[in-house]
Parts: C-alpha cells; structure tokens; sequence
C-alpha cells in the first residue's frame, strides 16, 4: 500500500486523505462530518450501525471501514441517504426503551442527538419491545439493555484498550444481546468504572452510578448545538 496522500471528492469537495485512512477519517479531518453510532475515534471501526453509509462511485459502503482511495467520489448529504439514516435512527427508537425525559444520558446521548440532527422528532413505525433486562449488580456501572442499540463500542473497547473482554454479543436477530463475561451479571466481572468500556457508551445502556444528572439541563453536550458541529467547525476554521 501506498503512503502517499491521496485525493478524491466528498458532494464535489475535493479533500485530501492520508494513508491509511478511512473515508470518515479524511472527512473529519476536513470539516465534513458523515453520521455516525458505532464508529467511535479511539476504538477500531466496527461497521454495524450503517448510519455512516455513503455512496461511493455510484454504490453504498460503510465509509468507517471503507479505505480512502485516489479518484472516489464520495455521495454523503444527500436526500437518499439522510432519509435511509432517519429510517435506521427510527428503528432503533421503537425497538428499545429511549423515553429520553426520564434517561440519565439525555443531553449527552447520540441517538437522540443524531434524530434532532435528522430531523427526527417522533417515530412512524409500531413500536417493537422485547424483553431486555437491567443489570445493576455492579457497585459502581449499571446496564439497561433495553437502551441499547448494538453499537459494539463496550465490546471493543473492553477488547482492544481494557484488555479484558468483559462485553460481547450473544444470539441473533431481535435476540441479540450485549452479554458479559461472567456466569450470572456485571457484578461477577473485573471491569471497573476507570474502563474504557465503560465511557463509550453512545446511549443510556452503560452509565456509572451515582453520576446521573450531574449535568445540568442547558450545559449538556448536545443542548446547544447539533451533534458533528465541532468537526464542521473545524471545515470553517481552514
């Protein structure tokens, strides 16, 4: 492989990306911000949301696995693809418990975010519930599966920075979990709050005890300003 810059389009803007970079990567790094959950910048690109779904040359490909290349013309921001992520956005909405009044996370959440940035403001679609258990066995982390949305972020993180493979997926289809790694519950494991699996978290899934509205409303992440404004801050910046 090359290590040599290469150049290629995002909606007709030529951007220059180094080697090894993804199209996500060279589009933060030029102020483009592409929608995303499960991507996150410190952990290895997972790829399972497909929020982060462009058109490349002509056809769809997640751009957090997607290597960039000289000569692409990348399609983000686009009707098509905005109305396929406000479709993604809103099943994860009706599949789960995102009541985001009651949440501890709102404000900082990025599912609730990324639907405000959408345009997502109520779902369409039946609501769809299964079973999906709390889990507050652990002295100081709690899990409400039925706020999660399968990013995979705690299960990388605890593999690739932790070290210790707490999380994982088990099942399949609507029975697919984040289970852990121990007999009965999170309080059976070795993770510790300090975890990185335990920070990455997008929703109100994994959430440290006795830190739930320490924020208050009006100085939270999301409260003033859409989510991806600091990376489109950067393009303005230039």
């Amino acid at each position: 492989m090359s290590d040599k810059p290469v150049t290629f389009t995002i909606d007709g803007v030529e951007i220059t990306a180094k080697a090894g970079q993804t199209i996500l990567q060279a589009a933060d790094d030029a102020g483009i911000y592409i929608p995303r959950l499960c991507y996150h910048p410190s952990l290895p690109p997972g790829g399972h949301c497909r929020l982060c779904t462009v058109k490349i040359n002509g056809r769809p490909a997640s751009s957090c696995t997607f290597p960039a290349d000289e000569g692409l013309v990348v399609e983000n921001d686009t009707e098509e693809l905005n109305d396929h992520r406000r479709r993604i956005v809103e099943m994860l909405f009706v599949e789960g418990n995102h009541y985001c009044p009651t949440c501890e996370h709102s404000g900082n959440c990025e599912l609730q975010a990324m639907a405000y940035r959408l345009g997502l403001l109520a779902p369409t679609l039946p609501y769809f519930r299964c079973e999906r258990e709390l889990d507050a066995s652990h002295k100081d982390v709690y899990v409400d599966r039925d706020r999660c949305i399968l990013c995979g972020r705690c299960a990388r993180a605890s593999r690739e920075v932790d070290h210790k493979v707490v999380f994982g997926f088990e099942g399949r289809g609507v029975h697919k979990r984040i289970s852990v790694d121990a007999p009965h519950n999170l309080g059976e494991t070795n993770l510790a709050a300090a975890d990185k699996a335990a920070e990455v978290c997008p929703t109100g899934c994994i959430m440290l005890k006795r830190k739930g509205f320490a924020i208050p409303v009006g100085q939270r992440k999301y409260d003033h300003e859409p989510i991806g404004s600091e990376i489109e801050r950067s393009r303005s910046a230039k």
